[in-house]
């Protein structure tokens, strides 16, 4: 279909424009459908920027619907998953009158396990009264619900520590040895996906298979016609995740577990095995603490050769072999006790993996958190394997997102995923940045690392604050800055103050709504994935330029490999990543047609230093000012809030 075709869709008298309220026709959306439509029609690959407001997700459902083709769609995270099958998918089809067989799958970890929820109930051994309430209130919706999607369960959180206890991943799946093989939400949700014309996948899922690590649709990639992923920004870090290897103290924890749940459903004793597991536990623990204190993320070879983290590593390789052996003994008595003594095998040789020399083209590292850590192999360069595992699915895959040019030019992200000469489009936002925005960089700013920047951000922040009547983001780069200003606006600030950390974040974002007046102050995951639409947010600012830290093990290897190819890694690595970040935080201030804001960029290496302005160039086209007077005029407010600043 044409462009022209695609205003008769899309326009003002089209099926959308009646069945959803407030649509306005946008000819960029009407533009990206119709070489969305040319890339399956073509088979080719196509990369399309979408800036803000182009309603990118109409724009390629509207040609995937209407193409007739069996078409995956991969988006960034469950929540957005949930977001296009549940509210976006059903209007469109709707709206097109389509009778298309849609799906949702998501990954094992996302459904019920029967089989676990028996064992768990069976063992009776949780840690809080909470879990144990929200064990019975798991246990009255299993008799209810058809999905097994715990989604479904929203007075449970996602990250609630019961789930793992309820839920399966491919480690502890039982298969067709199970009880509930006939009844598995899991199975339904493939069989579902199988059938379908369209299906709702995310982006962990996909690599997942394209890793080879089983997680459910082996079958299904190569069997649809086209791909289409959106938030494709995120592709290259999740691939980078996937195609890597990695042992974390979490997988021992739930092996040790696991094994007591089985074995006490099993034999009714809590001695012999559970006291070996209690063993296991603990020497997990004390690899956490030869790690060193407080959270880490640095190369692994920063600690090898530390003596008390290789006898802990020991001690931590002979409690596995200890638990094998007491498996294997148990493993006739059910099939959940055979599983785990396989899983033990599996652990035992991720562990000798994990903490030998790795390969060339793999970087080493490890990271921790207060109570856990995590052992990684990540491969430097993602582009071949990527490529090599493309080349045996489809040949259309339809890349999109807001974020994936840098000064106009794709080459930074075509690069990372190995993608040869694609065809591209870039559709700037329809919002009007130059009415409805303003960007001020304030003047006097001190050098990023000077002791007194965060101090003079903080005065920046108070003016603006205060101009914008609350109603601001303030985004950081580092939990430090983040936990200094928290300290310095408490009991300072006239207007409700959020902290990220202080609730979830979906509960910040509510309140935030709600108040109509509040400051709220995040870090990285407040840089996307956020939508306030409407006065409430009408100011963010951001503390610097977010360049990615130059201590991350992953950065230093990339960056060490460029330089032996003769590349040059600020420009080739460095400054597109830390772009598209920014591009991201940007993009949180004008969310719809009628929207204004204040954007404030502190960093004063946008003006003093040359790469500045592929930072600005790459931003929406917005009035700039270094005059406080005229962000006061912006907001129609009394001239006393940054005169005085």
């Amino acid at each position: 279909m044409t462009e022209t075709e695609f205003e008769d869709w899309l326009g003002p008298d089209g099926p959308l424009a009646r069945a959803v309220p407030g649509f306005a026709p946008r000819v960029q959306q009407q533009r990206m459908a119709a070489a969305v439509a040319e890339a399956l029609r073509e088979r080719h690959t196509l990369v399309v920027e979408a800036g803000t407001g182009t309603g990118k997700t109409f724009a390629y459902l509207v040609p995937a619907l209407l193409s007739g083709q069996r078409i995956l769609i991969s988006t960034g995270t469950r929540h957005l998953q949930d977001q296009l099958f549940h509210r976006d998918l059903p209007v469109v089809r709707e709206a097109l009158g389509l009778p298309v067989q849609v799906a949702l799958l998501k990954g094992r970890a996302n459904y019920l396990c029967q089989h676990r929820l028996s064992v768990t109930r069976a063992e009776g051994r949780l840690a809080a009264r909470e879990q144990i309430d929200q064990l019975a209130a798991i246990a009255d919706w299993a008799g209810r619900t058809r999905s097994g999607d715990i989604a479904e369960l929203t007075a449970i959180g996602e990250d609630a520590a019961i789930w793992p206890r309820v839920t399966s991943t491919a480690d502890n799946c039982l298969g067709s040895d199970c009880d509930w093989f006939g009844e598995c939400h899991v199975l339904r949700a493939r069989r579902e996906a199988q059938e379908a014309e369209v299906v709702v996948i995310n982006h962990h899922l996909l690599f997942a298979d394209m890793a080879l690590k089983e997680e459910g649709f082996g079958e299904l990639l190569p069997s649809v016609d086209a791909l289409i992923i959106d938030e494709a920004h995120q592709l290259p870090a999740t691939a980078s995740q996937f195609f890597g290897s990695s042992l974390g103290s979490r997988q021992l924890q739930e092996l040790a577990r696991d094994a007591v749940a089985e074995y006490v459903r099993e034999a009714g004793s809590a001695s012999g095995l559970p006291d070996t597991a209690q063993r296991l536990e603990n020497a997990v623990q004390d690899v956490r603490l030869a790690l060193g204190r407080g959270e880490q993320r640095a190369a692994w070879k920063q600690v090898a050769a530390s003596r008390p983290l290789q006898a802990a590593l020991r001690t931590l390789a002979e409690q596995i072999e200890a638990l094998a052996a007491q498996l294997e003994a148990q493993a006739p008595r059910s099939r959940g006790l055979d599983a785990c003594w396989r899983r033990a095998l599996a652990l035992r040789e991720q562990l000798r993996q994990s903490t030998e020399t790795p390969p060339a083209d793999h970087v080493h590292w490890f990271e921790t958190h207060r109570r856990s850590f995590r052992i990684q192999l990540t491969p430097l360069d993602i582009a071949d394997l990527f490529r090599a595992r493309r080349q045996a699915l489809p040949d259309t895959w339809i890349y999109t997102s807001a974020t994936l040019s840098v000064n106009g030019s794709f080459s930074h992200f075509a690069a990372r995923l190995g993608l040869d000469d694609p065809v591209s489009l870039q559709l700037d936002s329809p919002f009007d940045f130059a009415r409805n925005a303003l960007l001020y960089l304030p003047d006097a700013m001190p050098d990023p690392n000077s002791a007194q920047y965060v101090q003079r951000v903080l005065e920046v922040a108070e003016g603006v604050i205060e101009a914008a009547c609350g109603r601001t983001f303030l985004l950081f780069t580092s939990y430090r800055a983040l936990h200094e200003a928290a300290r310095r606006l408490r009991g300072r600030c006239p207007f409700p103050l959020l902290v990220q950390g202080d609730a979830p974040r979906s509960e910040l974002l509510e309140r935030f709504r709600e108040l109509g007046d509040a400051v709220l102050l995040g870090t990285s995951s407040f840089w996307e994935g956020v939508d306030v639409r409407g006065e409430a947010l009408s100011c963010v600012l951001i503390d610097k330029l977010p360049f990615a830290s130059p201590g991350d093990p992953v950065l230093q290897a990339r960056i060490e490999a460029l330089r032996k190819r003769g590349g040059n890694p600020f420009v080739e690595e460095q400054l597109p990543h830390a772009v598209i970040t920014l591009k991201q935080g940007v993009g949180r201030l004008i969310r719809d047609v009628d929207d204004r804001g204040v954007l404030v960029l502190c960093d004063p290496r946008l003006t003093s230093r040359s790469y500045g302005r592929v930072f600005l160039d790459s931003l929406p086209a917005m009035r700039q000012t270094r005059d406080p007077g005229e962000v006061l005029a912006f907001f129609g407010c009394r001239p006393a809030a940054l005169a005085r600043r």
